[in-house]
């Protein structure tokens, strides 16, 4: 019989997908109940909210783990009882040897994941084509490489270069990805004049120096900031070398963040993009809301599933002229309108439940053997009545 997986090959996979240091800085991601050295000797049950009728369908199918999309547990918990719902359900969970993960907004800003699943629908694209269109990240993650938040640069006579630069490598300099003893360095001419006391390495003191010089310029981590610096002061020939420290701004990825800004290949109008994602969401109802003539089409969209009013004025600086998500007040719709921008709205958790089973699909793939279902329990909350 083959080794059971455990709850952390479970963390691995999501975590393959949608990295966690992808979320939004408030949000709650990750591993909420349970062990990583657990076994998975269960179901995985996939699901957009952790509700007690969703929570009854894990225990009873002898579920292992649950990976819910909405972190059930936001607030800190100071007892577990049964006297609140989230009590209750991670009560159960507790009981049940069952472990709860969490992706949410790691699952929006990846690549792959809710929010290009939900371009795929308004783009009207196959799974297997993906988005072909100019789909970007309306608010791009950064792509933080711990290793290159400082630069370090000196100045320093050629002949004493690779010494220093060697040095500051030891002291953990210079690291870009696989690579080490990463520089750039430039000639120039440099100056100085040394005071009364001085030692100046080149030259005398009280008389104005001309030197050839290299600009040595090397990344480093804020952590190994302090041991560079007092390694290059230890091996730098001169007696006062000139130090500059830059702090870095990080890269961004195009493909992954907050929402997204699709470019249509045509024009659409409003009541176009309603229609296809309507039909993409299986729903029977789509809110539009114009802002303008009803017949405009329009190519710039953004898209942000969920309740995803934080980033319109994002998308209207970004030139969005139709902005989609599930939900919005009044007064956000109003401002969107104000701005120019048409408004599509798909009920929150619409514009979230479909991905599961592409979710699923991804688990199955890195889980050989592991069960993976998609709740049936799990559902709008909000019924819509039909005429």
């Amino acid at each position: 019989m083959s080794e059971l997986l455990s709850i952390a090959h479970l963390c691995d996979a999501m975590e393959l997908l949608a990295p966690l240091d992808g979320a939004e800085s408030w949000d709650r991601v990750g591993l909420h109940v349970g062990r990583r050295s657990d076994a998975l000797s269960g179901p995985v049950l996939l699901t957009i909210d952790l509700t007690e009728r969703v929570m009854a369908e894990a225990v009873g199918m002898g579920a292992s783990a649950v990976v819910a999309y909405h972190p059930p547990i936001w607030n800190k918990l100071e007892r577990l009882t049964d006297e609140t719902v989230t009590e209750r359900i991670v009560y159960q969970a507790v009981k049940g040897g069952i472990a709860i993960y969490s992706p949410h907004t790691a699952l929006d800003a990846c690549e792959g994941g809710i929010t290009d699943w939900l371009c795929e629908g308004i783009a009207g694209f196959s799974h297997d084509q993906g988005v072909t269109a100019d789909v970007r990240a309306l608010r791009p993650q950064p792509d933080a490489d711990p290793n290159q938040a400082m630069k370090v640069v000196t100045f320093v006579p050629a002949d004493a270069a690779g010494q220093l630069r060697g040095a500051l490598a030891t002291a953990g300099a210079g690291r870009i990805g696989e690579y080490t003893v990463c520089s750039f360095a430039s000639a120039g001419v440099g100056t100085f004049l040394g005071g009364d006391g001085t030692n100046p390495a080149v030259g005398e003191a009280g008389k104005l120096e001309t030197v050839e010089e290299v600009r040595l310029e090397m990344v480093c981590s804020e952590r190994a900031l302090a041991l560079a610096i007092e390694t290059l002061r230890q091996f730098h020939p001169y007696e006062e070398p000139a130090i500059d420290v830059y702090q870095l701004v990080p890269t961004r990825k195009r493909a992954q963040g907050a929402g997204r800004r699709l470019v249509l290949d045509q024009p659409a109008t409003l009541a176009d993009i309603g229609t296809k994602l309507k039909a993409f969401l299986g729903r029977s109802r789509i809110k539009l809301a114009h802002a303008g003539r009803s017949d405009r089409a329009v190519r710039s969209v953004a898209v942000v599933p969920g309740a995803g009013a934080e980033l319109l004025p994002v998308a209207v600086r970004e030139g969005a002229e139709v902005f989609i998500t599930g939900e919005m007040k009044h007064h956000e719709i109003l401002a969107a309108l104000h701005e120019g921008v048409g408004v599509v709205l798909a009920g929150h958790t619409n514009t979230e439940r479909g991905f599961l089973p592409r979710l699923a699909e991804h688990l199955r793939g890195r889980m050989a053997g592991v069960e993976v279902k998609v709740s049936e329990m799990d559902r709008d909350p909000v019924e819509v009545l039909k005429d």
